[in-house]
């Protein structure tokens, strides 16, 4: 089965099983050099009259540097069957490895953004805003103490999609 693009209107799910319990990859890059992360937090709305992701992503994280330096990502999202894949790609570093290779996972270049063929959706982003979480801005300071006692902040990447594929 391809993924075939489709309205974003026509999208019908639960963000945050999607996210959380089913988990997503963030995938940026392009042919020449790109890699992928397993995310279970970010969100999906809209704001500035455009349909966003928001995605979360720390400084030490290989992925950083392609969705930092270009300017899309997609998330991917997949069936159950995948769980060993994103478990794979949350736990090694394609600093280490061909993460894609190693999980069977088929890398397409077709969109702004590398996506994979055995996705069951792809959400492809252009990023709009790129921030630093503060400690200074947290509201609830046991946040900083237990998500961040090594004052690693993640960066904040807002990015409208621009494209939704999905399997038929």
């Amino acid at each position: 089965m391809a993924l075939q693009k489709i309205a974003i209107e026509d999208l019908q799910f639960n963000p945050f099983t999607l996210i959380n319990k089913e988990w997503m990859l963030i995938t940026a890059g392009n042919q020449a050099a790109h890699n992928t992360m397993t995310a279970s937090w970010g969100g999906l709305g809209e704001v500035w009259g455009h349909y966003v992701s928001t995605v979360y992503i720390r400084p030490q994280r290989h992925t950083f540097g392609f969705v930092d330096k270009g300017g899309y990502y997609s998330l991917c999202f997949f069936d159950e069957q995948h769980r060993g894949a994103l478990n794979f790609c949350g736990s090694k570093s394609g600093r280490d490895c061909d993460k894609p290779k190693e999980c069977g996972l088929s890398p397409n270049f077709n969109a702004a953004a590398p996506y994979y063929e055995e996705a069951k959706m792809v959400l492809v982003c252009r990023k709009l805003y790129h921030d630093v979480m503060r400690e200074e801005s947290f509201l609830d300071h046991s946040l900083v103490d237990t998500c961040y006692p090594g004052k690693d902040f993640h960066h904040v990447f807002v990015g409208e999609i621009t494209e939704v594929l999905v399997k038929k």
